[in-house]
């Protein structure tokens, strides 16, 4: 199971009134494990930054002037991500800006090129209705270290985010079958495989004394609702 955790930072807020990508990041998990490879890019826009995206990710007009145009780094990140399940906090977002970018050069959109996305903004919100689901919310509840998150960064939150990923779904690794690992011995059996002798089990009855206190038990809750009480079979109806 290949997994790539995504984060893009871009001009602006909407791709559909111009804004451009202007930087990406990946990391890559097979099997809920980080193997080190990363994707990373910085990316020329054709555009000037919005001065409020500017101050949240720090990315300079001045610093993208001499980088790659999308159209010249696009095959390796298509080669990075293909047919890997995506991992997005708020995928709407990055999942539209990339759409556009890729539309707009004619390659194939997202949902052709890797093998779905998880939303980890949606998810949050259902496991944690009402709680605040930013990422570094998010950092917090699972005590997740991000003090060197200054500022918005793509790979930096990407990496973030693999982490808390991992900690909203700690457990469905032991879902995973490792297909190469040995064979464990059966629960209820020995070394050699054969089953183990059982006790037999004790059984404890009511004495007559719990089994009076039962029925006088029974006997308030029938009388508190006239007669239908649920544990007691149902009169036969009259002749």
């Amino acid at each position: 199971m290949r997994q790539i955790v995504l984060d893009t930072e871009t001009t602006g807020l909407d791709w559909r009134s111009g804004d451009r990508v202007i930087e990406i990041g990946c990391v890559e998990m097979v099997a809920r494990k980080l193997t080190g490879r990363h994707y990373h890019v910085y990316i020329n826009p054709e555009r000037l930054v919005d001065p409020g995206a500017m101050a949240v990710h720090g990315i300079t007009d001045e610093f993208l002037a001499d980088k790659p145009k999308f159209k010249d780094v696009v095959a390796d990140f298509e080669a990075f991500v293909a047919d890997a399940e995506l991992i997005i906090h708020n995928a709407q977002f990055d999942v539209g800006f990339l759409n556009m970018e890729l539309d707009r050069i004619g390659r194939p959109k997202l949902d052709v090129l890797c093998g779905g996305v998880i939303d980890t903004l949606k998810m949050a919100k259902e496991q944690n209705p009402g709680k605040k689901a930013s990422l570094d919310a998010l950092c917090q509840r699972y005590e997740i270290d991000n003090g060197h998150r200054e500022l918005h960064g793509a790979l930096l939150d990407s990496e973030l985010l693999a982490e808390v990923y991992l900690a909203m779904t700690r457990g469905q690794d032991s879902l995973i079958m490792d297909l190469d690992s040995e064979p464990t011995v059966a629960a209820g059996s020995d070394e050699a495989g054969a089953p183990l002798e059982r006790r037999p089990l004790r059984i404890l009855r009511a004495s007559p004394e719990e089994l009076a206190a039962h029925d006088e038990v029974i006997a308030a809750i029938a009388k508190a609702n006239k007669g239908k009480c649920l544990w007691l079979p149902p009169e036969p109806p009259a002749a």
